[in-house]
């Protein structure tokens, strides 16, 4: 079966979506885009240009386009502040939506998204492509696993200076809201466990280009007496982490490390003698799939496999709401300068 698919929102994160649909066998054999809308209908021209979407359906309006074109799916790469509209519109027109992160702008926001999904019987997911990776898929096995014994903590350091330009340098919250919810999601999806309480110092350091909250130091209370902490900056030069941070796993039997990219280092104690144990390497195990480690294709390709199997993905919204509610927990707690509890 072939869907058709609305994409809303023409800037340059819409091209990480066309090029998976067009460059992944299985989703370019599945989803045919009809239609692109954008307010700037010359940004939607040229991304139709760019990608050689001959004949595809151009509009400036929403509602007209799914009026026009009937589509199954909407892919909803706008800006946050817009995002409550596009989904709604995109539910009340019988579509299942999959939305760019953030989930919604507030808990409350996302909790009416979650109930008009349920009341439209659609799927409204969110694009966590940074947890469909091979690195956030091992360290997930190797958890399950029990490799370094019971887990008690996930420790990382996101250190980063992009110079983005746009809206993201005018944003409340930018490191938090805009990019801390993907390290967030991946700490919740490796360890298995629920966020429950939130501690959180949100600054902007001197010399910040961004004009709030570039910067960020937070520590999670999980389920299981898990403990997760966060440090990061988006106005850090000269020492640059990954993309996906660096990061310290611990287990009562070892501990791992990551530094977001492909080197792992992984050790588990060997004796019992000493005033330090001996320790060993262990291997860390391949992914449990390899077709979850593609990011933004393995994204897509769970959305279409849900709608076609009438189930949930992986990061529906009833899922990735805890994430977001790690992210306004913090935001809170920043703010009122107090442990919060999280609750979705």
């Amino acid at each position: 079966m072939t869907y058709k698919a609305v994409l809303c929102g023409c800037g340059s994160m819409a091209k990480g979506w066309l090029r998976a649909l067009r460059d992944t066998p299985n989703l370019s054999d599945s989803v045919t885009v009809v239609g692109l809308v954008d307010i700037d209908r010359l940004a939607a021209e040229a991304l139709a240009a760019e990608f050689g979407l001959a004949g595809v359906a151009i509009d400036t309006d929403l509602e007209t386009m799914l009026r026009r074109t009937s589509p199954d799916l909407l892919f909803d790469v706008v800006v946050p502040s817009a995002r409550r509209a596009v989904v709604a519109v995109g539910l009340a027109h019988g579509c299942h939506v999959l939305s760019e992160k953030p989930m919604a702008t507030s808990i409350a926001e996302a909790r009416e998204l979650r109930a008009l999904a349920d009341r439209a019987d659609r799927l409204h997911a969110v694009v966590q492509n940074r947890r469909f990776i091979a690195g956030v898929r091992r360290i997930r096995r190797m958890i399950e696993e029990n490799a370094l014994g019971r887990l008690t903590g996930l420790h990382c350091d996101f250190f980063l200076g992009p110079h983005f330009g746009g809206f993201r340098e005018e944003m409340d919250h930018v490191l938090l809201l805009d990019m801390a919810i993907h390290t967030f999601d991946a700490a919740r999806f490796m360890s298995g466990k629920d966020p429950l309480a939130v501690y959180c110092h949100e600054y902007n350091p001197p010399g910040s280009w961004y004009r709030h909250g570039a910067a960020a130091n937070a520590i999670f209370e999980f389920s299981d007496e898990v403990v997760f902490t966060y440090r990061g900056s988006w106005c850090a030069e000269g020492g640059p982490t990954s993309w996906e941070s660096a990061w310290r796993i611990v287990g009562t039997k070892g501990t791992l490390l990551w530094d977001g990219a492909d080197r792992f280092e992984a050790k588990v104690v060997a004796g019992t003698d000493g005033f330090l144990r001996a320790v060993e390497p262990v291997s860390v195990p391949p992914a449990s799939s390899e077709a979850d480690t593609h990011g933004h294709a393995s994204v897509l390709q769970s959305f279409v496999a849900a709608v076609r199997n009438g189930s949930r993905p992986e990061t529906d919204g009833s899922d990735n709401i805890k994430s977001l509610a790690m992210v306004f927990g913090a935001i809170d707690s920043a703010r009122d300068r107090r442990r919060i509890t999280i609750a979705a």
